[in-house]
């Protein structure tokens, strides 16, 4: 099956405006939005609850931690490399991101019992038993972060099933930090 990769030209009038925003972020159009843009509704929802995502309590880094727990999980090759980027333009530590890669616990308590409660989301589809959110509550975490995991997981689950649906390939400014499921 074959997918349309649209430009900002090309794509449904309804999402040139998000396609040139984030054409504008990276510096160039990511192949994996050229191709969502096929559905209009697909970008826009994605473009509208990423910007929810961000804006909820949880920080950048805590963020990358919950979406790193999502696109590994969900085998999303070009999520690993656009989020390897990115924190590594924000100047993460380099072992935070290979345990992050390599679905390996991470040193930081706090951001270890953050990885374990959004995995734990998502192999109980929500029903995180009773042990699950005290180990989260009690990492100092709240009940409204523990629904930003779920908004989280919404999120991502969006463009890393998008991605893989459309075999969009991995854009040349990501190559360096590509990619691949392990065991």
């Amino acid at each position: 099956m074959s997918f349309t990769a649209h430009t900002t030209a090309t794509a449904p009038t309804a999402v040139r405006p998000i396609m040139a925003a984030i054409e504008q972020q990276f510096g160039f159009l990511p192949a994996a939005t050229a191709l969502m843009a096929e559905s209009p509704e697909l970008v826009q929802a994605f473009a509208r609850a990423n910007s929810l995502f961000e804006r909820g309590t949880l920080t950048h880094l805590q963020r990358e931690v919950v979406v790193f727990a999502i696109v590994t999980r969900n085998e999303c090759h070009l999520c690993v490399a656009l989020h390897s980027a990115g924190l590594t333009r924000d100047g993460s530590s380099p072992d935070l991101i290979a345990a992050l890669r390599e679905r390996r616990p991470l040193d930081d308590p706090r951001l270890e019992a953050l990885r374990r409660f959004t995995l734990a989301v998502l192999d109980s589809a929500g029903a995180v038993d009773e042990d699950g959110m005290r180990a989260f509550l009690g990492a100092g975490f709240t009940t409204r972060q523990a629904l930003e995991v779920v908004l989280g997981i919404g999120t991502y689950t969006l463009s890393t099933f998008a991605n893989r649906m459309t075999a969009a390939p991995l854009d040349e400014a990501f190559v360096p930090f590509a990619w691949e499921a392990v065991g």
